[in-house]
């Protein structure tokens, strides 16, 4: 059983889309595949918008998990703490992962943000999960100026927590990249000493699902494969 952190360089660089491309290769490959989201913010209990479990299960097929929702767009520590919800607890997310991990052969555990995102109660992160769960990381990042910065930074602090990083994946490559982009492309693996694993285009999340398997397939089949042994 294998399990994988999805964290991104910041929010918004599509870890969700990536998430659900790696559950959706996995899945295409005959394998079991669970998702756990361990805090949602921004959504409201009556809220009509999207999860990113939503997102997920809506792309992939693949059902998962979300262990605590706050109706504030904020890191889960805080938004917890003003919304006078309880906040999550470093051993019920492990424990939930783990369970999910008896019975499927990859599980997929989305963070909120970046690495350095407290969580809950005590400031854990992304990476206080992953250590405790024997899982690595993969960094969805950016494609534009910037990104060398703040890969860098993430890959780093992945490192210097003892985990694994297994690559980098561009979680949105523009229709038009710029220089920057383009440039990006063989300047990330310099920056960070990892391998750039796929560019997945942007807007892929309003894909349906056979349009969207396909592409997963194809840009994080061979990864999944190698990671499933």
């Amino acid at each position: 059983m294998t399990v994988l952190l999805v964290t991104g360089t910041s929010t918004g660089v599509g870890k969700t889309v990536i998430t659900a491309a790696l559950a959706a290769a996995a899945q295409a490959g005959g394998r079991s595949v669970a998702v756990c989201k361990p805090a949602q913010t921004g959504i409201g209990d009556d809220c009509t918008d999207e999860s990113d479990i939503d997102v997920v299960e809506r792309l992939s097929g693949v059902r998962g998990i979300e262990l605590a929702r706050y109706p504030e767009p904020l890191a889960p520590d805080v938004a917890a703490r003003r919304s006078g919800r309880p906040m999550l607890e470093l051993d019920a997310v492990v424990d939930a992962v783990l369970v999910l991990d008896e019975t499927h052969d990859l599980v997929l555990v989305e963070g909120a943000g970046g690495v350095a995102v407290r969580l809950g109660a005590g400031g854990f992160t992304a990476l206080d999960i992953a250590g405790a769960v024997g899982s690595s990381v993969l960094v969805v990042a950016g494609a534009e100026l910037g990104t060398l910065n703040h890969s860098a930074l993430t890959v780093a602090a992945v490192r210097a927590a003892g985990v694994t990083c297994s690559g980098l994946v561009i979680g949105s490559w523009p229709t038009e990249p710029s220089l920057a982009a383009r440039v990006n492309l063989e300047e990330l693996p310099l920056a960070t000493g990892v391998e750039l694993i796929a560019c997945v285009p942007g807007g892929a999340g309003a894909l349906d699902e056979n349009e969207f398997l396909a592409l997963a397939r194809t840009t994080l089949g061979e990864f999944t494969d190698s990671l499933l042994g």
